[in-house]
């Protein structure tokens, strides 16, 4: 299958193009961005016949299947809209959108819609792992979760993306608040976010504080919201972009035991279940757990597969990200006022 990529920057770069690569059954035969510079050092390295900087002659081209946008935050759902009434296959960069208006828009349009579109995060297969291990009942009623995802800072990311273009002066409108329009959560808590409503499904309210304490820039680079989900469970979500030592951890506890991952000794992922229901000092057991069956391959893959079989992402859907960007922006809005944030969408498409 033929695809295009809108965006010729670091995510292009890192992961789309070289991932594409690898998969003998989807080709980059079109990129389209801002800077003939980019372009023709990314068409070269992977040999993508076609360039331009006019994304509308992507979505003209009829050879052309699916649509990757890798476009900066703002930029997402305009021209993701674009996409779906060109009549093809969309595959979305995170986050959805900073803006309930155009979230909304963009589900309305997915609904309208017989195209696959698949909004990051991709999840790992622990976390597909999880929600089967909730499903089924493996640690009673979840009570509670953490997920923290965090890293150095757009200026550490950019690095290597600067690196690999030959750049001498990194464009980091991540810090600019009028380009970027949202800051750490949600270029890095949509992820910790999207984790835990991926494995427990849709919250009910939010709570959130948020801050900025290292970064050059108006927007949030720490923050942490406190989600009260529907089915119960109350759940911490951390990010930031003051951690270079970086940090990815999950975990959900319930009635009768927990799930943590990374797992102990060197597991991708462990169950515990409880060592005894009633004495303290008898220590829990560990049950080290293999998730690639539940693995959906990397996000190409999947989404190349979903669209084979016509139907939308599992877990990584437009409604999702919805619920997602409601989370997010309802954190930034109790960072704000202190107060508590009731939710009005769900994550289920069927909600």
């Amino acid at each position: 299958m033929n695809v295009g990529i809108i965006g010729a920057g670091g995510i292009a770069q890192k992961l789309h193009l070289p991932q594409i690569a690898k998969m003998g059954d989807l080709r980059v035969t079109h990129l389209s961005g801002r800077k003939e510079t980019r372009l023709k050092s990314l068409a070269e390295r992977f040999e993508v016949p076609h360039w331009t900087t006019d994304h509308h002659a992507l979505l003209a081209d009829g050879s052309l299947e699916g649509i990757i946008v890798a476009l900066p935050h703002p930029q997402h759902v305009p021209v993701g809209l674009e996409v779906l009434a060109a009549g093809k296959h969309l595959l979305m960069q995170k986050p959805l959108c900073g803006d309930m208006g155009e979230a909304h828009e963009f589900v309305q349009a997915v609904e309208q819609s017989d195209r696959t579109v698949l909004v990051l995060p991709h999840f790992a297969p622990e976390i597909y792992h999880t929600r089967a291990l909730i499903g089924e009942g493996a640690i009673g009623k979840p009570s509670g979760a953490h997920c923290r995802t965090s890293h150095g800072g757009p200026e550490v990311y950019y690095a290597e993306v600067r690196d690999g273009f030959g750049e001498s002066d990194p464009d980091l409108w991540f810090f600019d608040a009028r380009r970027a329009s949202v800051g750490a959560l949600f270029d890095m808590g949509v992820y910790a976010v999207a984790s835990l409503v991926a494995a427990l499904g849709s919250v009910r309210a939010v709570s959130g504080m948020a801050g900025t304490l290292d970064k050059p820039t108006a927007l949030e680079d720490t923050a942490s919201l406190l989600l009260q989900f529907a089915g119960g469970a109350i759940a911490t979500a951390e990010t930031g972009w003051c951690d270079p030592a970086r940090t990815w951890q999950f975990r959900v506890h319930g009635t009768r035991g927990k799930i943590t991952i990374p797992g102990q000794d060197g597991a991708s992922m462990t169950r515990w279940e409880p060592g005894s229901y009633t004495r303290e000092d008898i220590p829990p057991v560990p049950h080290p757990v293999d998730a690639q069956p539940a693995s959906r391959g990397n996000v190409h893959e999947h989404w190349l597969a979903c669209i084979r079989t016509h139907r939308q992402p599992e877990l990584s859907h437009a409604w999702a990200a919805r619920h997602v960007t409601e989370i997010l922006l309802a954190g930034l809005q109790s960072a704000r006022t202190g107060g508590r944030i009731a939710l009005t969408t769900q994550a289920d498409p069927t909600g």
